[in-house]
């Protein structure tokens, strides 16, 4: 297919498509960091402004990661009518304009199913029964291909040319018992655990053998990566910006061309933590060119009346669940150890402080392995001897 990307970031929907064999021909991107990784990797022209497109050139595919920040658990919950998300709407009218693509993909954080009971999704579908597609969602983790990152995202697909539940339900590793994490006292030395440093009393995105989803971190560009606990040893630390990068699925290095900008080396984590995994686009790339055969999906169940299912299609008002886990394929072994190339940085005393102080504030209820609480001190004093010295 011949795509054009709207919101693209730093080009992971676009990346992995055309891993799958399709081709972009046009990108529009606002953040001048990212257009400057767009127009070094890509070689394609950069349009800046969505609201500025009259209309779009000759394709097939429209994808878009469009923006999250109204959308999200960690930001503004402005939901889809906020100044960011909003921008949504462009989308809509781009595709009701001479030229409309055959389809559109978007993608989005999974909180956009809670959010004000779906109104997100509520827009969305009916959006797009009003301008004659079909649609289909589902919420998938990265963690599926192999990537040591969890990363739940909904995927959204809209057709007027295939029933788009043939792409998005077609794999299904049915391996629900693997979705969801919690903190444990048992825990297996000879495996790294991820964390949020920054939390301590919400949650702490515990992900065995994996790092939690990477974030965009602060609107001025400081980083937040997650932490990486090693109970073997005790060591804490971060990962660099370049696994990162691999922990999205792109080549080490991708952002560099970012720091062609002034301050351009700290957006690098912005860029990298909002966007869109590759291989979840490869992976869907792929299922566009081969969709399954109806009779190779499950069977279409009610959709329930009061909540938004992690998967669903529909149509012209009609609306179907569909059983599926957010893992496409099955048997995948995560090593976290094993992916990492570079030395972790050690988390810092100002960093390990302030998580230590949120874990013992007496209103906390989040459970924290005492092994990690006596490691962090541990940290905590390593850094407060090498201030001093």
């Amino acid at each position: 297919m011949r795509v054009v990307g709207l919101f693209s970031g730093i080009g992971g929907l676009e990346v992995g498509l055309a891993k799958a064999g399709h081709q972009s021909i046009a990108l529009c991107e606002i953040d001048p960091f990212a257009r400057s990784v767009l127009e070094s990797r890509l070689d394609l022209p950069v349009e800046a402004d969505v609201r500025q497109l009259a209309s779009l050139p000759n394709c097939e595919l429209l994808a878009a990661g469009f923006p999250c920040q109204d959308l999200s658990q960690a930001g503004t919950k402005h939901g889809i009518a906020g100044a960011r998300s909003g921008l949504v709407g462009e989308v809509f009218r781009l595709c009701s304009g001479p030229g409309a693509p055959k389809s559109v993909l978007l993608e989005n954080v999974h909180y956009m199913l809670k959010l004000g009971s779906g109104r997100a999704m509520e827009v969305l579908t009916a959006a797009f029964e009003d301008l004659g597609y079909r649609w289909a969602y589902r919420v998938v983790d990265a963690r599926s291909f192999g990537i040591p990152q969890r990363r739940q995202r909904v995927l959204f697909l809209a057709s007027k040319e295939i029933a788009p539940e043939r792409v998005l339900m077609a794999d299904d590793a049915h391996d629900p018992s693997k979705e969801h994490d919690a903190p444990s006292a048992e825990i297996d030395p000879d495996r790294l655990y991820g964390f949020y440093w920054t939390e301590g009393l919400r949650g702490l995105g515990w992900t065995r053998d994996a790092v939690p989803t990477i974030k965009g971190g602060s609107t001025i560009g400081i980083p937040s990566p997650p932490a990486i606990w090693d109970p073997s040893t005790g060591f804490i630390g971060t990962p660099s910006i370049t696994d990162v990068e691999r922990l999205q699925g792109f080549i080490s290095g991708w952002t560099e061309p970012a720091e062609s900008v002034p301050l351009g080396a700290r957006r690098r984590w912005h860029l990298v933590g909002n966007a869109v995994c590759v291989p979840m686009a490869e992976w869907i790339g792929r299922r566009l060119c081969t969709p399954a055969d109806t009779s190779e999906l499950p069977a279409p169940k009610p959709f329930p009346q009061r909540n938004w299912p992690k998967a669903a299609a529909g149509r012209s008002g009609e609306r179907y669940a569909f059983d599926v886990s957010m893992r496409v394929h099955p048997h995948v072994d995560l090593d976290l150890k094993g992916f990492l190339l570079d030395d972790l940085k050690p988390l810092s005393k100002r960093a390990s402080n302030g998580f230590l102080e949120r874990a013992y504030r007496p209103d906390n209820r989040i459970f924290i392995p005492p092994q990690l609480l006596h490691d962090l001190g541990e940290n905590l004093q390593l850094r407060i001897l090498e201030v001093a010295a």
